[in-house]
Order: structure tokens, then sequence, then C-alpha cells
């Protein structure tokens, strides 16, 4: 049946997103669990924003990409990435909005993705192959 493969076809898009998207959160996630937040922490002191906040790269790059992962909440915890996401760019990006680099991709390439993934896994939900479908 057209559909039914329609479907599943429908639903590993939806894994592979949750997949690369969380995967590559993750990995970043791990490096803060072994490296330490001090730069994050610098970063805040620098913008005037309470430097404890910087442990809250370990619910946003360990626990919801995670959560992402096996699909359990995914909306929810997807939107926790979207948050660090922005904040990553507010604190590391803000003049590379309006540029390219010296290859031509553009300045905030990579946390856009990593944005824009998990705002698409924030509307389309975790799909067939995950723990809870929302």
């Amino acid at each position: 049946n057209k559909q039914k493969r329609l479907y599943v076809l429908d639903s590993i898009g939806k894994l592979l997103l949750r997949l690369s998207i969380g995967g590559m959160i993750l990995l970043r996630g791990l490096y803060k669990i072994v490296h330490g937040v001090d730069g994050v922490k610098h970063l805040l002191h620098i913008h005037h924003i309470p430097e404890i906040l910087a442990y809250g790269v370990y619910i946003t790059e360990v626990i919801a990409p995670l959560f992402v992962i096996i699909g359990w909440k995914s909306r929810f915890w997807a939107l926790w990435i979207v948050f660090d996401m922005v904040m990553a760019i507010f604190l590391t990006k803000q003049s590379a909005i309006y540029h390219l680099t010296s290859n031509g991709a553009w300045g905030i390439e990579t946390q856009a993705l990593f944005l824009f993934g998990a705002l698409s896994i924030a509307c389309i939900g975790a799909g067939r192959y995950a723990i809870s479908n929302h």
C-alpha cells in the first residue's frame, strides 16, 4: 500500500532528523562534561548574565538531545535545543549573522542548522519510531 509506505518513510525521516540533530548536539554536551563550562561562564560574564546559568548547557546539550534521540517528548525537548542555539548565536555569533565565511557559508550555518532542525522536530514530532509520539 502506497500510503503505508509513505507513513513508514515519514517516520524514518523523523527518526533520522532526531538522531542527527540530537546526536550532534549531544557531542557538544559530552565535550562540556569532559572539559567543563568555563568558556560558557566567560561568555555569560561578558554579557552580564549570571554565570550560574552556564550549567544549563547540561540540560540543553545533554538531557534534551538524549530525549530527542529516544523520542520521549521530543517536541518539548527540541525547544530546549532551539533555546540553546539562540543563546549560542547571541553569545558567540551575533556579528556572523550578516556575513559569509571565506568559503561562502553563512556565518552561523552550523548553529542555524541545529536551530532549524530542532525547530522542525518541535513542529512535526517524533514519528512512529519513538518512545512517545509527542
